[in-house]
Order: structure tokens, then C-alpha cells, then sequence
């Protein structure tokens, strides 16, 4: 059951990353189209799509597959690089939150960040996770 637990846990945080990933280079593009633009109400159509479609269900199910991992099969007391990678998963929780906030000023006509800061965000993600795939493979500590 572990292997299976681990392949879902796997696959779900794959389709979360994708959406984390590219979320935020929509916002990089629907900064350049015009408020109530064809371009734009596409762009809202397709970031509301990705959220509530792909990314809200894979969060979802990352988070239940890999505590189900710990508390099925590792245990809390696995060593310092759980902790960490469970606090950098946290983070991507927390940058969760800030898309679906960012999402909506967008869909209301309401955003204020220039494509800059949305490039700069673009980045956070991949940051976060190449934390915790060097966390769970080589497991420092």
C-alpha cells in the first residue's frame, strides 16, 4: 500500500507544481491585456479554470497522500528534513493562498502589480521545491 500511497502523494504534487508554475506567468500575461478585453476574460476564464479544476483538488490531495505517508508509513520522528520539507510545504500552502488572492483582483478588474513582480513570483515555487526534492531524496538531516 506504501508504493501506491507514494505514487498518488507523487502525481498530485506534479499537477499542484504545474498549476503553481504556471499560474503566475498568466498573470505575467493578462497584466499586458487591456481591462474587459477579449484577452482578458480569457485569461480570467483559464486562471479560474487552473485553480479551481487542477490546483485547489492537487493541493488537496498532496497534503492527504503525504500525511498519510507520515502518519501511515514514516512517522514524525523520520529526522530534521520532514520537519523542513513539511514547513517549505507550508510555504507552497501559503503562496496557494496568494494566487488565489492575486486571481482575484484579477478577475475584478482590481490588480495593481505590474508583470514584474508576477515574473519575480514565478520564481518562489521553483524555489520552494527543488527545498524539498533535496530534502526528500538526499535527506540531510
Amino acid at each position: 500500500m506504501y508504493e501506491w500511497v507514494k505514487a498518488l502523494h507523487v502525481i498530485s504534487v506534479i499537477s499542484w507544481m504545474a498549476g503553481l508554475l504556471y499560474l503566475p506567468r498568466l498573470f505575467v500575461y493578462h497584466c499586458d491585456a487591456s481591462p474587459g478585453s477579449v484577452q482578458s476574460e480569457t485569461f480570467k476564464v483559464m486562471e479560474r479554470r487552473l485553480m479551481k479544476a487542477i490546483m485547489t483538488p492537487a493541493m488537496i490531495a498532496s497534503w492527504v497522500f503525504g500525511l498519510w505517508l507520515v502518519f501511515g508509513f514514516i512517522g514524525l520522528d523520520a529526522g530534521g528534513w520532514l520537519h523542513l520539507k513539511l514547513a517549505a510545504v507550508v510555504g507552497l500552502s501559503a503562496f496557494h493562498g496568494f494566487c488565489a488572492k492575486w486571481l482575484k483582483a484579477f478577475a475584478g478588474d482590481k490588480n495593481d502589480r505590474p508583470a514584474r513582480f508576477f515574473r519575480f513570483m514565478n520564481e518562489v515555487p521553483t524555489l520552494i521545491m527543488i527545498i524539498v526534492v533535496v530534502l526528500v531524496i538526499v535527506k540531510p538531516f
